[in-house]
């Protein structure tokens, strides 16, 4: 009994303490009731679009009808399994009523199989009509109705600063579109070797399976074939460093594509010195750029347009050349300092087209027509 008292008193003050908190003036209150009426700020209803707005949904309604996605289908060899099926994606866009798609090299390089899948979800089975490797361009082909084709539009006097858009697939997710600019025009290599002269830089988020897929200006005509990324090592998603293929060096080269499968690779057909100041000095030549031609190939462009090479033997340091040539300074007006500038002039022309070739024969400045011979020919 000695314990019933103190467990008694407990429980009273436990009872005290729970009405006092609980029920006051005879009045019941829970904790954080709801108010009578939420008050929220809603948005006011079909606010206009801005301009630029307007103009993004302009550009992929007019575009996102011509873009496909590409699936090629490889076999790889597993150490275990023999021969393995592999898929791969990108994307593309329609050139033509024909059913032409233009995409990158990679996208389909050493597929036994490539299926494009169009907007609208339908899947047809493609043919490759044409690579350009050395451009990473590619044009395939399939048969299907009412297609509608994009613009190609003009890469020359692009602007660092103006708007482009992508659309492509990227990770697969068909139909996407992204904004930027155009961050710069540079010569970038990709990681196969293949240089792209005046690639097109941006911001505008690319990723993988954008390949093949158009870069767009603002008034929705397809400027560039978006093509690699730049990323963190073993990471290979976009950080904001995106290139394209100027679609002008894919125009030069379509024609080729579709009629032959292959390009006709330019060449003047000669072997040559690229020159500096301390160089021509040492030389005696009347400019201190260009390049010295030290043979021309036989039978080939240069020489059927009379260009000379090197006749007499010199050393340049230890090593044995053959000076005495005509020195090219520039083609079709363009000035020329090394190979690489005139591997740029050349990649604008195709094989049977006629150039102008300045050159300097002795102290004498001349121009000289020059009908470009294939790649062939090239020494």
């Amino acid at each position: 009994m000695k314990f019933v008292r103190p467990i008694a008193i407990a429980a009273l003050l436990v009872g005290f303490f729970f009405y006092y908190t609980t029920y006051r003036s005879g009045t019941f209150h829970t904790v954080n009731s709801p108010p009578e009426k939420i008050e929220i700020t809603q948005a006011a209803s079909n606010e206009p679009l801005d301009a630029d707005e307007q103009n993004n949904i302009s550009v992929y309604r007019k575009n996102i009808g011509s873009v496909v996605n590409v699936t090629s289908k490889v076999v790889a060899f597993d150490f275990f399994y023999g021969l393995v099926p592999q898929e791969g994606q990108g994307s593309g866009f329609i050139i033509d009523r024909d059913g032409h798609v233009l995409t990158n090299y990679h996208v389909i390089e050493d597929a036994r199989q490539v299926e494009v899948t169009l907007h609208n979800r339908k899947k047809y089975r493609a043919t490759v009509v044409g690579t350009d490797r050395s451009h990473d361009l590619a044009v395939i082909q399939i048969k299907a109705p009412d297609l509608a084709s994009m613009t190609l539009g003009d890469s020359r006097n692009l602007q660092v600063g103006q708007k482009v858009y992508a659309i492509g697939n990227p990770f697969g997710l068909a139909g996407t579109l992204t904004s930027g600019i155009v961050s710069s025009i540079r010569s970038v290599q990709e990681p196969d070797g293949v240089t792209i002269d005046e690639a097109i830089q941006t911001d505008a988020a690319i990723n993988p399976g954008n390949s093949g897929g158009p870069l767009l200006n603002s008034r929705g005509e397809v400027i560039g074939i978006n093509t690699m990324i730049a990323s963190t090592p073993g990471v290979g998603q976009s950080a904001g460093i995106g290139f394209a293929i100027p679609i002008n060096t894919a125009k030069a080269v379509l024609n080729d594509l579709l009629t032959l499968g292959r390009v006709r690779r330019p060449a003047l057909g000669v072997l040559t010195l690229p020159i500096s100041p301390d160089i021509a000095d040492e030389l005696g030549l009347p400019s201190d750029y260009g390049l010295l031609i030290v043979r021309v190939t036989p039978g080939g462009a240069a020489e059927r347009a009379g260009l000379r090479g090197g006749s007499e033997r010199a050393y340049l340091g230890n090593t044995p050349i053959m000076v005495g040539g005509d020195l090219i300074v520039a083609v079709d007006g363009q000035q020329v300092q090394d190979q690489q500038e005139l591997s740029r002039i050349m990649n604008s022309h195709r094989a049977g087209e006629v150039v102008k070739v300045t050159i300097y024969r002795g102290k004498r400045k001349m121009e000289v027509d020059v009908t470009l011979g294939e790649a062939r020919e090239q020494v």
